[in-house]
């Protein structure tokens, strides 16, 4: 029989199964897995999970060699099917992530079960994640989501990654690094070992990183980040309770984004205006970002709006994140056993952006919001001085970020049932529970154009002494779930069948306090001033105002698959899921524009039917899987943002279809060497042309999506020496598509870029030399990391439009970085 003993399967979680995200998940894939075998101990830190889903697993003996601080989404690019383009070498300054063309708002991240997700929108902020040295193993499902993921968002492919648990004896842990970008980081962790007599362990952990913005010579990035987890283990059969607490804090200057688009005019420059271009040549990398002062106002003049602070490499990104988990387990009898997962997130942040303020009134004569068609032209109406100069004549710029704050509740429970050795069945409940709050404060610019942090904490108020905002609306995002699966053992044990449905009910409560002027999502907003509101409303009526609105979703998802042992080592597999995307927060708030009962009014959720089939070879020496897949899109949303104009616009694609093919081999041939390969190729094809206007037609037919990879390639060779380590790591990311026509781009009838950014490789070195024989411990150690080994300028990340025409920024891909790093544990 596969059948585990629970004793030893939770305290060797990482040596085992515990390739899912909720405890409940890892209990029901750890009962047909062999504890500590050298199989499931993978090879170089590669592992193979024989389970129906094509799933890849990279544990921290990977993890550890790549960048200190790193953020783990990058450390999965190393992953077939995964391509993410990161902004930065060091991980604070997020970056754009695909798994099989699925894009982050697609992606389901989950930390100790915790959905990380934006509970708005669905992105993923990858500046925000859990510091590596921290993290056990990190395991993505390529193509589905487990059958109690609380999710709304996932069409396709989850990451899921895990915490250590704390050791059981006491133990110290500090590393410093320094490189380029006057890069710094500290991190320090202490594990108290046994404590009680019962069991009880915990860890505390901090770090910090700081490094100037490596494009532009202007902005900082400052990230500092707290974690601790306390391990109770309850009796002797893996029951346990642990709480962990997380708080992460970002100060970050964006920095980096230019337009795709070549010099037609001979005298564009690379920059961050739309008027720009993306940098050509190395020469042109560090373009630095000019200087200002804002002039004083003149007292008695009308006088102009500072374009100072406008360039978006001025903008902050803070964000404070925090979140508390608790994992359980509980057996109630030898055939019954109950695990509980809550959790709290705590979410405040905002976007950085600046506007144009006017200190007049509005046309109706009152404070307020009143989007502008035009950057350059007011949109805030304060009726009082601002800029002091003791007249009320002026349009003055000033700082409007997009506020956000999250208060997130979640609940992961399964109670599993024994039927016999060879059949299991268990049901679960997952909760997901959001208060998302969502204004646009405005703050003053300093005499540089600098904004702070958090202009909501002191927001500037209007004449009558209401607050404006740029936004305004208060959302409740409540995810109930019900889900059952069952797995059963035929054929001596040979063939596995897992079967599961999972049953969302999905509920948005929204309120927009603010006047709907577009689709686009331009609005007016008066926040207090009833009066304002009032005189607005009557000199537009046929404007939709402030109001309420629930949404409804729900679908039965089924989930099936199989993993057949052809030999001790070979196995088949194949698996069938169907996903769900309900509607973001913005696509829905653009909605209101339309009366309540329309069709426009009431966006339809995106669905995925996603099929896999692969075969694996597991031995203690080799770790191969290779999977087809295909999956079809219904509704499938395409969505642009401007950056300019704060807006993001979406469009329904329709039928869109799927296929391709991931495989990886790792392979040690002698203790001393490590070899590790993967490849992945995507084709996708759009079924209709989409509707732009009433007379304008984008020509989508089948077009390639855009923003992901056709294909990508890489693999890692490490060699032990010794106390001496040396790794090598390389990526071929394939061209991606610009946007869904493919076509070349447009501006004012001008080709201003082609239909495709080119591919490009990058290579990675990292070297390290352990202190262990000077008598020290295995974390002792000093490490060299050096990525983008061959200084290669390429297009970084960029999300993918329906449109050929108008600008697409994308980042610029981060230039070559030496780390060095000193360890020293004990």
């Amino acid at each position: 029989m596969k059948k585990l003993m629970l004793g030893c399967a939770i305290s060797a979680l990482a040596a085992s199964g515990a390739y899912a995200q909720s405890t409940g998940s890892i209990d029901f894939e750890n009962d047909i897995v062999v504890t500590g075998s050298s199989i499931n101990r993978g090879v170089a830190g590669v592992i193979a999970p024989d389970t129906s889903k094509s799933k890849a697993v990279l544990t921290q003996e990977f993890i550890t060699h790549q960048t200190p601080g790193q953020t783990i989404n990058d450390v999965i690019n190393q992953l077939p099917g995964v391509s993410f383009q990161n902004n930065d070498p060091f991980g604070s300054a997020g970056g754009t992530l695909t798994i099989r063309g699925f894009d982050d708002q697609r992606i389901s991240q989950t930390f100790d079960g915790v959905p990380l997700n934006d509970s708005g929108g669905y992105a993923l902020y990858s500046n925000q994640q859990l510091d590596p040295e921290l993290i056990e193993q990190v395991n993505v499902n390529l193509g589905t989501t487990d059958v109690d993921s609380p999710t709304a968002a996932a069409t396709g492919s989850t990451v899921n990654y895990r915490t250590r648990n704390p050791t059981e004896d006491f133990g110290v842990n500090l590393m410093g690094s320094a490189g380029r970008f006057d890069f710094m980081r500290i991190f320090g962790s202490v594990d108290t070992g046994v404590f009680t007599p019962w069991g009880t362990r915990a860890f505390v952990a901090a770090s910090r990183a700081t490094n100037d913005a490596i494009f532009g010579k202007y902005g900082k990035i400052d990230k500092s980040q707290y974690n601790a987890k306390i391990y109770q283990p309850i009796g002797d059969n893996g029951d346990f309770i642990s709480i962990a607490g997380h708080y992460n804090q970002n100060r970050n200057n964006f920095f980096g984004s230019s337009p795709l688009r070549v010099d037609t005019t001979g005298g564009r420059t690379v920059g961050t205006d739309s008027s720009n271009r993306f940098p050509l040549t190395k020469d042109e990398r560090f373009f630095a970002v000019p200087r200002c002062t804002v002039a004083p106002g003149v007292t008695g003049v009308a006088d102009a709006a500072s374009s100072c602070g406008s360039l978006f490499d001025y903008r902050l990104n803070p964000s404070n994140t925090g979140n508390i988990r608790i994992n359980s387990k509980f057996t109630l009898s030898d055939k019954l056993t109950l695990t509980v997962d809550p959790s709290y997130q705590y979410v405040k942040a905002n976007g950085g952006g600046t506007f144009v303020a006017s200190e007049k009134l509005n046309a109706q004569g009152y404070s307020g919001f009143v989007q502008a068609s035009s950057s350059s032209q007011p949109s805030y109406f304060f009726g009082k001085d601002l800029n002091g100069d003791g007249d009320a004549l002026d349009n003055v710029r000033i700082q409007a970020p997009s506020q956000t704050r999250t208060d997130r509740y979640g609940l992961i429970s399964s109670l599993r049932y024994d039927l016999n050795d060879d059949h299991t069945v268990r049901v679960n409940y997952s909760l997901d529970y959001a208060r998302h709050r969502q204004t646009g404060e405005a703050g003053l610019l300093d005499d540089a154009g600098k904004e702070t942090a958090f202009p909501a904490n002191n927001p500037l108020v209007g004449v009558n002494g209401n607050v404006l905002n740029k936004r305004d609306r208060l959302s409740y995002a409540i995810l109930n779930q019900f889900s059952a699966e069952y797995r059963g053992e035929f054929l001596d044990d040979s063939l596995v069948i897992n079967a599961g449905i999972r049953a969302p009910f999905f509920k948005r409560k929204l309120t927009n306090y603010c006047f709907a002027l577009t689709a686009t999502g331009n609005v007016a907003c008066f926040s207090g001033n009833d009066a304002g509101e009032a005189a607005y409303a009557a000199a537009n009526p046929t404007i939709q105002g402030p109001q309420k609105r629930t949404f409804k979703y729900d679908k039965i998802l089924p989930n099936i698959g199989f993993v057949y042992d052809l030999t001790s080592k070979i196995s088949a597999f194949g698996s069938y899921s169907k996903g769900i995307q309900v509607p973001g927060t913005d696509n829905l708030y653009n909605s209101f524009f339309y009366a309540r009962n329309t069709p426009s009014a009431n966006p339809v959720p995106e669905t995925t039917d996603n099929f896999d089939l692969g075969a694996r070879y597991r031995s203690g020496k080799v770790q191969a899987q290779g999977s087809f897949w295909y999956t079809l899109y219904k509704d499938r949303l395409a969505s642009a943002y401007d950056r300019d104009l704060n807006v993001t616009i979406y469009r329904n694609l329709g039928k869109v279809t799927k296929y391709g093919y991931d495989g990886s081999i790792s392979y040690t041939p002698i203790p001393e060497l490590s070899i590790y390969a993967f490849g992945s190729y995507l084709k996708s094809k759009i079924k209709d042309n989409v509707e732009l206007s009433a007379t304008t037609v984008a020509l989508t037919k089948g077009k390639r999506e855009s923003g992901a990879p056709i294909y990508t390639a890489g693999g890692r060779i490490q060699g032990n020496l010794g106390p001496v380590q040396l790794g090598v790591q390389a990526k071929r990311t394939g061209s991606r598509y610009v946007n869904d026509q493919n076509l070349p781009v447009f501006a004012n009838g001008v080709q201003v870029y082609g239909a495709k950014v080119r591919g490009y490789t990058l290579v990675d070195l990292d070297a390290r030399i352990s202190l262990e024989w000077a008598g020290l411990n295995d974390k002792t150690y000093f490490q060299i990391n050096v990525t983008n080994l061959f200084d290669k300028l390429y297009v970084g990340g960029f999300d993918g439009t329906l449109s050929n025409t108008g600008t697409t920024f994308a980042n610029i891909g981060a230039p070559r970085t030496v780390i060095g790093t000193l360890s020293i544990g004990f």
